[in-house]
């Protein structure tokens, strides 16, 4: 079949996760047009099933490209500020906070840190934006069955049988991305065993907009501020644990889940009452070996997968698309600016992910030594000031 019988779009995104909603709203804000898919519709409610029920905090970088794009006036109603990040370190005999220090985004400027939304929210916000620009369409229900780069274009063969023809095939399908493995591109996994537990909160003490990340053993539990829910203080819990932990604690009958829950949390906001089912999700740290290939680009997950700590993982996805769009203003996908492309994010996302895994590690100490070393070290690292302060830029992804 000639390449004439095509359908040709200018970027074509395989993948309708909330970076592959993104990055159609991005392209079709700058005129292009695009054609997304993805084999399941999205999950707009939150009691629905399969609901995302984690939630993403997008940082000030993040939150400037939403802007720019048209979506952060329809996001911004239903964000929760994020002004301090708070670390608490409770590896003590009990698990009561021994060490709590504030990283509050007063010191490094006028804005908070970022913004928190629950991700089956964004869905619902960011499809609902695709219907209102002419050029962008989403159509889900239909999957990446085949692809042939090429250097003048990406041919894809679509699950119905569709034939389309892009100048530039964005591969947002997830840590296993057909796209990726079309083209033939490794990756580089490191594995924790551990699982992580999602879910919603309430709580008796406001959580005036701190973030909160208590580390033990099994790695971070962090709560993260959201809207109030009846009438009472909410936050979203990621609880990252060993993968056995994790499927004993989901199987607690509830009172017995709540009970454990509120040793976990340390008492840091009172007592917390689950408001949602629990989902759970793997944890893993991923980068591929090349972020392009002929006429296509990772980004997001497909590109790199990262432990949820330091709200890296979504704000690198978006960082990634940014400097997608700067590049591929005119020619989307000429070889030039996929190159550049590689050379400016992988770099950036591979240190990250170094970052990150070392993080999460120290977390996931179990040994009482370990334990105390990590809380000397946070304690000796929070004293310097202007240290502090450049974690904190770095965080932002700011110079």
């Amino acid at each position: 079949m000639t390449d004439s019988s095509f359908e040709q779009v200018d970027v074509l995104i395989s993948g309708g996760g909330i970076a592959g909603l993104i990055a159609a709203a991005a392209f079709g804000a700058e005129g292009h047009s695009v054609l997304c898919v993805d084999p399941a519709p999205p999950v707009t409610e939150e009691g629905a099933e399969g609901a995302d029920l984690r939630s993403t905090a997008f940082l000030t970088p993040s939150v400037s490209l939403l802007g720019q794009i048209g979506l952060w006036e329809r996001l911004s109603p239903h964000a929760t500020p994020l002004q301090v990040m708070r670390i608490v370190d409770a590896g003590g005999a009990q698990p009561a906070a021994r060490l709590i220090r504030d990283f509050d985004a007063a010191e490094i400027g006028d804005q908070p840190f970022g913004w928190n939304l629950p991700n089956w929210l964004l869905r619902r916000e960011i499809s609902s934006r695709l219907t209102q620009l002419q050029t962008v369409r989403f159509q889900p229900g239909l999957a990446t069955a085949q692809v042939v780069a090429r250097d003048e274009a990406a041919l894809v063969t679509l699950s119905d049988g569709r034939q389309v023809r892009a100048r530039l095939l964005i591969g947002a399908d997830g840590r296993n991305s057909p796209v990726r493995q079309a083209l033939g591109i490794g990756v580089r996994t490191f594995r924790y065993g551990q699982k992580a537990l999602a879910f919603a909160v309430t709580h008796d003490l406001p959580h005036e907009n701190v973030s909160t990340e208590i580390h033990r053993s099994g790695g971070p539990f962090t709560l993260v501020p959201l809207p109030d829910r009846d009438g009472r203080p909410g936050s979203a819990v990621v609880w990252m644990e060993s993968g056995p932990e994790v499927a004993r604690l989901a199987a607690l009958p509830p009172e017995e889940f709540e009970a454990a829950l509120n040793e976990r949390s340390a008492g840091i906001l009172g007592h917390l009452t689950p408001a949602t089912r629990l989902s759970q999700w793997p944890i893993i740290s991923q980068i591929a070996d090349s972020f392009i290939g002929p006429r296509t680009a990772l980004i997001a997950e497909a590109a790199h997968v990262l432990p949820p700590i330091g709200a890296q993982g979504l704000n690198m996805s978006l960082a990634d698309l940014a400097a997608l769009i700067e590049l591929n203003r005119n020619d989307p996908g000429n070889a030039a600016a996929l190159a550049d492309y590689n050379r400016k994010r992988r770099p950036d996302a591979y240190a990250r992910l170094l970052g990150i895994d070392a993080l999460n590690r120290a977390s996931q100490a179990s040994l009482r030594p370990l334990r105390d070393l990590r809380a000397a070290a946070l304690g000796g690292l929070y004293g310097v000031a202007p240290v502090r302060r450049l974690m904190m830029r770095a965080g932002l992804g700011l110079r």
